[in-house]
């Protein structure tokens, strides 16, 4: 796998696919940012592709260029070392790149978001890269059948979808788990704190139900880190909101459950979402969710059954649609056992390991055919 070691998705898929009989080594283009990958016994190579950012202008520029080709050396390098039978890429910019360069085959790229919904557009330059990745892949997959739509504008491949799934359990209800036993109702977010994800959106929303709701005990739960930390906690001190909301920061992944545990609603607004994985956790643990219209969200989030979706940078709808549990707080219950139901069924994490499993079978047998 070539793939970002500090990522939760990356772990997840290679400790998961260890687990199941794959023998997997990560080649990182990032340095791992601790030592989960030695704790499971998975081989680590990192090559510090990104240094070149440090640079400005034209000495940028070339250095982007060096250091791509000689991340691609070094993983031609690691590649005759372990000689596997896939390469498999995920992130289709950098990582993909990378991959594609080698010429090795067969080689699957992962598309996750902003690689086909922003980088391409961003220059034509980016734009033949990113077709230039998918037409070397030997199969392409997509984490949700929305983002495939998207990825079929630089490829005439069919695209298999392989979501990122939840540990359900790891992600499931836990009764008398709650961390905010003295608030009445807690609206909980999990994302990082950058503008694509809206948490201006939402902490605007939180202000216009402290005015609704005078009387109610009411918190606001930010979990996650990001560039805009601080910019989010000078607005809630703008608002007057600094003794009603906490930025817990970043949380370890196997934690997260007790926080959606203590949410009566968990919201996120993104202005842009690829697969909406914080929606399917907070339904795994029963908490309903209220969410915005993008992509990512509307795939994974029956509108009235599981949650409400509601428009994007629309603070005064977000906030009635919470509301309502505000209202009904039987509403959480009804939805929140929904939710439980939707993400056992369309979202187990075995289901979707088993599928990447059953790919690598198919190109495995498709490799042996055409060798």
């Amino acid at each position: 796998m070539t793939a970002d070691a500090r990522s939760v998705h990356t772990k997840r898929w290679a400790a998961s696919l260890k687990a199941s009989g794959v023998d997997v080594a990560v080649y990182s283009l990032y340095p791992a940012s601790d030592t989960f990958f030695e704790e499971h016994d998975i081989r680590l190579y990192v090559f510090n592709l990104f240094t070149y950012k440090s640079n400005k202008g034209l000495k940028a520029a070339l250095g982007a260029v060096v250091m791509h080709w000689r991340a691609v050396s070094d993983l031609k390098t690691v590649l005759r070392v372990e000689s596997p039978d896939i390469l498999h890429a995920h992130y289709a910019t950098s990582f993909g790149l990378v991959a594609a360069l080698t010429g090795f085959h067969p080689f699957i790229i992962s598309v996750w978001g902003s690689d086909v919904y922003e980088f391409p557009y961003l220059s034509p330059v980016n734009m033949k890269a990113v077709k230039f990745i998918m037409d070397k892949a030997d199969r392409v997959l997509s984490t949700s059948f929305a983002m495939a739509v998207h990825t079929s504008a630089f490829t005439d491949k069919m695209i298999d979808i392989t979501p990122f799934g939840v540990d359900t359990a790891l992600f499931r209800k836990i009764d008398d788990c709650s961390l905010y036993a003295d608030r009445q109702f807690v609206i909980g977010n999990v994302k990082t704190l950058a503008p694509k994800y809206g948490i201006d959106v939402l902490i605007k929303a939180f202000k216009i139900l402290r005015e609704r709701n005078r009387t109610l005990s009411l918190k606001l739960v930010i979990v996650g880190d990001g560039p805009c930390r601080n910019d989010y906690v000078s607005l809630v001190e703008e608002l007057g909101l600094s003794d009603e909301v906490e930025f817990v920061g970043r949380v370890p992944n196997n934690e997260l459950p007790r926080y959606y545990n203590s949410f009566s609603v968990a919201v996120s607004l993104s202005r842009s979402e690829s697969f909406g994985v914080v929606a399917v956790e907070a339904m795994a643990c029963g908490c309903p969710v209220v969410v915005s219209d993008t992509d990512g969200f509307k795939e994974v989030v029956m509108d009235r059954v599981t949650g409400f979706v509601v428009p994007v940078d629309e603070p005064e709808i977000a906030a009635v649609a919470v509301q309502k549990f505000i209202d009904d707080p039987t509403l959480r219950e009804r939805m929140g056992n929904e939710g439980i139901r939707h993400v056992k069924e369309m979202y187990s994490w075995d289901e979707c390991v088993s599928k990447m499993i059953s790919i690598y079978s198919d190109v495995r047998k498709s490799k042996g055919k055409n060798s």
